[in-house]
């Protein structure tokens, strides 16, 4: 009887794991950067619609290119855009306002932490880049959505592979 109860109680409590993550990948921000709970948020009052495929639409009147190197590395626990991130970001920027396309940042974390707490921290990271982004003039619509640790870069648990997973990517 003792199993049983072990069991009945396993299930539960994975059931209540799986509802939450449902309900953090179905819910959108209201709209402010610090909304940490959510996987998928276009903007804060902009108009502009959610895209969710990819953008490889050919050239439009526009010499502009866009950098090759779209990932942006985060350090351990943080949202901060570091120093090497932004003038990258700056030329992303350039090359989005010459050339207005929508794009979609997907936000990752190592696999340190409970998943929920991976998910909002991709969804910080992510929103971070959509805001410098959108300082710098950008007015293509953004799409943010987080995987957390889902989709990792590196499958090892070292030093290195936790680096390559903590990033944002523009697709």
């Amino acid at each position: 009887m003792l199993g049983n109860a072990t069991l009945l109680k396993t299930i539960k409590t994975s059931f209540i794991v799986l509802a939450a993550a449902a309900f953090l990948t179905a819910c959108s921000s209201t709209g402010t950067q610090e909304d940490a709970g959510s996987t998928t948020n276009v903007a804060n009052n902009d108009p502009a619609p959610v895209v969710t495929t990819g953008s490889n639409g050919s050239d439009v009147n526009s010499g502009s290119v866009a950098p090759k190197a779209s990932v942006f590395y985060f350090d351990f626990d943080s949202s901060a855009l570091r120093a090497d991130s932004r003038s990258l970001l700056d030329a992303h920027a350039a090359a989005l306002k010459a050339k207005p396309r929508a794009v979609r940042l997907e936000g990752h974390a190592d696999e340190r932490g409970t998943r929920e707490y991976n998910i909002a921290l991709g969804e910080r990271r992510a929103q971070s880049v959509r805001a410098y982004l959108l300082s710098r003039g950008v007015t293509s619509p953004i799409e943010v959505i987080s995987y957390g640790e889902e989709k990792p870069a590196a499958n090892a648990s070292n030093d290195y592979a936790w680096q390559q997973n903590r990033r944002v990517e523009i697709k």
